[in-house]
Parts: structure tokens; sequence; C-alpha cells
């Protein structure tokens, strides 16, 4: 019998849905339940009263859990599909790859004329709501902001930190957004939006709250199981959603490994793949020939390595230009993907991504040659104030000894920061991996206060191999990665420092102007990345990216526009009749 798609589904269901709470906040009905279209005609025979249900199963990288798209530990192939799937946005991209308002969610949105401060007005329609019943309304707006504002780690904080207010109007329906000055990149926020009243008071903090999934779900899917040791996540039509109803059934994620992916394409036992494939894997699947369609995806984010100024071992900006030098750029990109597609996505600039639109490389012409460079790496450190002593670098009698951390869920960044290190040790240079969870490295140590002094804080990480979100706001980007850390209009609430570790106060006023659309982006951008470039703070490598294998039994797969990546297109997808009922 088939191991794969035709076998039944048994795993434990992790997610229940929450009814009680909302039912006493509101006298509003659930919205209806949507008719279930019709089914594609069977490919074998079905019972006549009672089809089997329609699914397509998708082969996936290694399932992992944490969930939550807004944060650098859990910004991973498995969050950006869920919250594509799962969770409403105020605006998405268009076919141009430009954002425009998602009107199954929106009514409007608007910056308000003649405002003392700068506003914008959300109109929300009336029967959008959670899969449980509840109304998604203005509380969730403002528990985004709230979290998105302060909480350390986020993807995107610069934009929510420009927010003063949010007002709720006309039963939570109307929402009204004030900002301390102008923001031109307003449309960029709110953004897969989360049920906060599901989630406000959940015991758990921001940083593991959403581990195992979405508690309820304001799309056309929403979580029937997950199973991540069995590598399997099962979607079934969210039917108390009030837009189109998605024409499958269910979605059936299974993570498997690269030799599987491609025998479940060839057998059937998988509609589609959307992996990291390796050099391998990319002819194995060519392969298979025209039965299998294969697509880049690009991934919105950049992968780099973090060299930390506020790392004792690094603070002197000749130390990180000699780790800089001493490093083989290639084989940390190879190391990173395998030579799969996202090789051809080396990363040359600063803020954006080389799939993103006005995507230029700001790298200095020669800053960064075909290997290392002994010579430079041996000057740049003896003007450091190090000697060399034997096969180790030396000063005040303390090995020049660093600390590289990469996430230990994510086993690419991984490879890459050994890799880095084994560079490091042959020029002399003693360096050590870590492996904290996501949570850890960017929740805490990377955010750390530099000057508080925190055993295992900021200073106990003088290297981090870290994403760098893509496809947002370039000037919030910008600002978010590194800008100095800000305080609240108020003046009450310091925010959280960036992962770089990175603050030049005669730099700011360019990022903030760029930020509140004094200065465009790109002649921002022309001021700021070269003294990123000449500071040795960050090393891009490649933008993340995937193959998408597309076999013959499934329609309506298509890329994605923008950065959005192919779940967004999920609900369109049409697959085929399952041999089981059963999950």
């Amino acid at each position: 019998m088939s191991q794969g798609r035709r076998r039944p589904l048994a795993a434990v269901s992790l997610l229940v849905t929450v009814v009680s709470v909302v039912a006493a906040c509101t006298n509003a009905p659930p919205p209806p339940l949507v008719e279930r279209p019709t089914p594609p005609p069977p490919t074998t025979t079905a019972p006549p009263t009672q089809p089997m249900p329609v699914e397509v199963v998708v082969g996936v990288d290694e399932l992992e859990g944490g969930f939550n798209p807004h944060t650098l530990a859990d910004l991973s192939p498995t969050s950006s599909a869920l919250a594509s799937l799962m969770l409403p946005s105020v605006h998405r991209p268009g076919p141009d790859g430009r954002l425009q308002l998602d009107t199954t969610l929106m009514e409007s949105a608007e910056v308000v004329p003649d405002r003392e401060k700068f506003t914008v007005r959300y109109r929300i329609r009336r029967e959008a709501n959670w899969s449980d019943g509840a109304p998604i309304a203005a509380e969730d707006f403002v528990y985004l902001w709230q979290q998105l504002r302060s909480q350390p780690g986020v993807a995107d904080a610069a934009g929510y930190q420009l927010i003063d207010d949010v007002a709720s109007r006309q039963g939570g329906k109307t929402v009204d957004v004030t900002f301390a000055t102008p923001y031109p990149g307003w449309q960029t926020l709110f953004t897969n939006l989360l049920p906060a009243h599901l989630l406000r008071d959940a015991p758990r903090g921001w940083s593991t709250v959403l581990d195992d999934g979405y508690p309820a779900s304001g799309g056309p899917f929403a979580i029937r199981q997950v199973d991540l040791d069995r590598g399997e996540i099962v979607l079934e039509r969210n039917d108390r959603y009030w837009g189109p109803p998605a024409r499958s059934d269910r979605i059936v994620l299974r993570a498997i490994d690269k030799a599987r992916q491609v025998e479940a394409l060839r057998s059937g036992d998988s509609h589609l793949a959307v992996f990291g494939a390796d050099t391998g894997t990319m002819q194995a699947l060519r392969d298979l020939g025209d039965s299998v369609q294969l697509v880049t995806v690009p991934r919105p984010a950049t992968v780099e390595v973090l060299v930390r100024p506020d790392s004792r071992a690094l603070a002197d900006v000749q130390a990180r230009q000699a780790v800089l030098a001493a490093l083989d750029r290639p084989a940390l990109i190879e190391a990173g993907t395998g030579g799969g597609p996202a090789e051809q996505l080396q990363s040359h600039a600063q803020v954006l991504a080389p799939s993103e639109p006005g995507y230029v490389p700001t790298e200095p012409a020669g800053a960064f040659p075909a290997g290392p460079d002994p010579a430079r790496v041996s000057a740049l450190l003896e003007r450091a104030g190090y000697h060399r002593s034997g096969d180790t670098w030396m000063r005040d009698g303390r090995p020049l000894n660093l600390v590289i951390a990469a996430p230990f869920e994510r086993e690419s960044y991984i490879r890459v920061a050994e890799e880095a290190a084994r560079q490091l040790r042959e020029q002399g240079i003693q360096a050590t991996v870590v492996t904290p969870t996501g949570d850890q490295l960017f929740g805490e140590m990377l955010a750390a206060n530099p000057k508080s002094g925190d055993s295992g804080g900021a200073a106990s990480v003088d290297m981090a191999i870290a994403p760098r979100p893509a496809g947002g706001d370039p000037a919030a980007t910008m600002a978010t990665a590194y800008g100095c850390p800000a305080t609240s209009s108020d003046g009450e609430q310091p925010f959280p420092h960036n992962a770089a570790g990175f603050c030049d106060e005669l730099l700011q006023p360019t990022i903030d102007a760029a930020l509140t659309g004094q200065v465009p982006f790109a002649e921002a951008s022309a001021v700021v990345e070269p003294v990123l470039w000449r500071a040795g703070v960050a090393l891009p490598l490649y933008q993340q990216a995937q193959v998408m294998a597309l076999g013959p039994e499934v329609e309506g797969v298509e890329p994605g526009h923008g950065l959005a990546g192919p779940f967004s297109t999920a609900a369109r997808w049409l697959g085929t009749y399952a041999d089981n009922d059963g999950y």
C-alpha cells in the first residue's frame, strides 16, 4: 500500500476552537456556514452519498514548532505558509507586486484629511470573523501594535513604534490609527493579524504563545491537527470563512527528506512540494521531466552574518573588518544553500533583498575577495592591538575567542555558523558555535541592552547567523535592523535594541528621515549603506529561496504575488479525492 498521500491520517488533534468566551461578548450570531463547493470528478469511484474529501498533499521541509510570523525566531517557511492560509491582512501584494487593499477583509483603509496628527482610518467588513465566531475588530489591531512596538526580536518594529494610538469606533469595526509623525509606509502595517481575544491573556508569553499553531483562523483554512513528531499538519476548509470558500476540503503539509520528496512526486503521493532543494535534489527533480513543473520561490528573508560591535572582542572596527577578511563568503553560501535555488540569489546590499524592487548591489568594489585574505587579517588585527602567538591571536594575555550563535531550529543557519567557525580557526581566531533556541537568541541574547552588563546578554554573543526580513517597507527594515533604540512618544517606554547591536547617532537622523518620508529611501540608503559596510556590522549572504515542484493532479497553484509565496493562492487549489476520510 502507498505510504504517501493515500494513507489515513491518524494524528491526535492539538488545537481546540474556543467559542464560549466570545459568545459572551457579542449578541451577533456566528456567520453562517458556507456551502461546500462541488468537488472535481473523481479519479476513482467514490460513494455516491458521501464523497471522500478533496485534498492537496504538499511535501515541505522539516516542520518545526513556532508559528508566529512576526518574530525573527519563527521566521520560517512553515510560519509563512500557515499565516498565508489563516491570518487576515489589511493589504496584500497585487499582481504587480505592489500592496493593494484586501477587500475580503476591508471595506477601506485611507488617510484621514485635516487631522492634527497623521491618522489612518480602517473600516473592517461587518461579516469578517474569526473561526470561533468572534469579530475581527479593533482589538486585534491594538494587540498587534502593542506587541510589535515593544517586544524584543520582532521582525519589523519600526513602523509600529511610530504609532501613538489605536482607537476603536463603531463596535470595533472602524479603527483610527494615529501616528506621531507622517508615515508613508503605513500600508505595510497590520499584516497577519492575530486573534487578540484568545492570545491577550494567554498564560504563556508572546514569544511562545503560538508555538503550537493558531487557536482560531481568519482565512480560508483552519488547523485540524498538528503532529510535529510525525511531521504532518492537516488543515481543513474554514466553513465559517465569510469569503469565497476554498476549493479543496483539506491541505496536508507533510515533512519528508529530499530524496523522498522526489519519489513522492514521481508516485503521485504528493501533489506538489515546496522545499529547500540542494544541487543533487534539483537534478533529480529535473530528471522527472515534463511531469513536474519547477519554479524558484524567493522567500522574504536574507541570511546574514552579524558581526556585533557591542561585543567586547569586536568593539574595534578593525577587529570586525579582520573577521570579515578571514571569511570565505562563497563557502558560507554553499554551506547554507547546498547549491540549491538560493545560491542564485546572493545578496550584496545591507537592506533590500535581491528579488525586491529597487535592489542594487551597494557592496564596495573589492571589499570581499574570492577567498580569505590572511595578509589583511594580520594587518587589521595588529592595528587593533593583537599579536600572533603560535596559532592564536592574543591581546592583553587573552586569545581572540569568538562565540557564534545560530538558532538550533534552523539547520542551514547552523551549517553556516560551523563553516564560519572553521574558517576563523584557520586564520588563528578561535571560535565556538552555540545553538540557543530562536526565542532565546533573538528575544533575549541579541536584544539585551549592551550597556547593562547582564551575564548571558548581548556581550556573550560576538557573531550570529540571522535572517533579515524582506518584503515590507524598506525604510522600516533599515530602521529596525540598524537604527538606535527609540522610546515611545510619551518618553516612558524604551524599545528593544536591534539584533546587530549597532547604533550610530550621526547616522540616525538620516534613518529617521527615510522612515517618515522626509528623504526618499534610495537617497537615504546611499548615505547609510556605505557606513554600514565600513563599520563591518553585517555580511549579507543570500536571500532564502525554495523550489516549488508541481505535479499534474492539482489545479490553481501559482507562485504568489511579490514575496507572498504559493500558499497565498491555496484557496484556489483543487486536488483529488482522498482514499479515506480519516485523519
